[in-house]
C-alpha cells in the first residue's frame, strides 16, 4: 500500500447514534469497549479526531493512559482551524500534536494554533485534502497505520475519499434516537447506493451485552 492503513474505531448505540441529539459526546461503552479502544491505539502510529469531537470532550488526551515509548502522534482535523487552544490535550504530556487544516483558516487562528501545536499542516483549498495529509504524515512521522476516532463528519470525509481500510464498531445495548443525533458517518454522504463505501465482515465478538465488529474494505475494480 502506497499510503498509510486507515482504520476507524467507534462505539454506537443499537440505532447507530454516537451521541445524543444535543450533540453532547459521552462514553456509553463499557470497560471492555474502553480496553478495546486502548488496544487499537497501540496498533496505530497516529490518532485522528475532528475538532468538534475534541471540543465536545474536554478531558480526552488521545493517549494510552500510561507512559510508553513510541506513542502515536495526535492529529486534530479542522478545515477552518476551529480548535480550542486551551483544551486539556495541549496541556498533556505525550506524543507530538499535529493539526490538519485548509486554506480556509484565518491568519490569526493559524498563528494561535501554531503556538500550541507541534505541527500545523495546511492542505486543501476549501477542505482538508486527506490524501496529501496522509502523504505528509507518512513522510514526516513515518506513519504507517492511522486510527480515526471520529466524529461523524471526519469519518464521512475519509469514507468519501476512499481512504478507510477497516471499521471497528462496538454496538452498545441502548437506543438514543433523535433525527439530529450524530451517527458514525455524518456530513455529505454518498448520493447513490452504487457509490457507497463497501465493506465485508472480518470478525465479530460478543462480550457481555456488547458486540464488537470489524469490517474490512472491499475495493471496487
Amino acid at each position: 500500500m502506497s499510503r498509510p492503513f486507515v482504520f476507524i474505531n467507534m462505539a454506537m448505540s443499537a440505532d447507530g447514534k454516537i451521541a445524543s441529539a444535543n450533540g453532547k459526546v459521552s462514553s456509553f461503552g463499557s470497560r471492555s469497549d474502553h480496553a478495546r479502544l486502548l488496544e487499537l491505539r497501540t496498533k496505530a502510529d497516529a490518532i485522528f479526531t475532528g475538532a468538534e469531537t475534541l471540543n465536545a470532550q474536554p478531558d480526552i488526551t488521545l493517549g494510552l493512559g500510561k507512559k510508553e515509548k513510541d506513542l502515536p502522534i495526535r492529529v486534530i482535523v479542522s478545515g477552518r482551524g476551529h480548535v480550542n487552544q486551551k483544551h486539556k490535550l495541549f496541556q498533556s504530556m505525550g506524543a507530538p500534536i499535529v493539526v490538519l487544516t485548509s486554506e480556509q483558516i484565518s491568519r490569526k487562528r493559524l498563528k494561535e494554533i501554531e503556538a500550541v501545536a507541534d505541527t500545523v499542516f495546511v492542505c486543501g483549498v476549501n477542505s482538508v485534502n486527506f490524501r496529501k495529509a496522509l502523504q505528509f504524515l507518512s513522510k514526516k512521522y513515518d506513519a504507517k497505520r492511522i486510527l480515526c476516532e471520529g466524529g461523524g463528519k471526519l469519518n464521512d470525509s475519509l469514507f468519501r475519499a476512499g481512504l478507510v481500510d477497516e471499521v471497528n464498531l462496538t454496538i452498545c445495548p441502548l437506543i438514543l434516537g433523535g433525527k439530529d443525533a450524530p451517527t458514525i458517518a455524518d456530513g455529505t454522504g454518498f448520493k447513490r447506493l452504487a457509490d457507497a463505501a463497501q465493506f465485508k465482515l472480518h470478525s465479530r465478538k460478543e462480550v457481555d451485552n456488547e458486540m464488537f465488529l470489524t469490517y474490512r474494505a472491499v475495493r471496487k475494480p
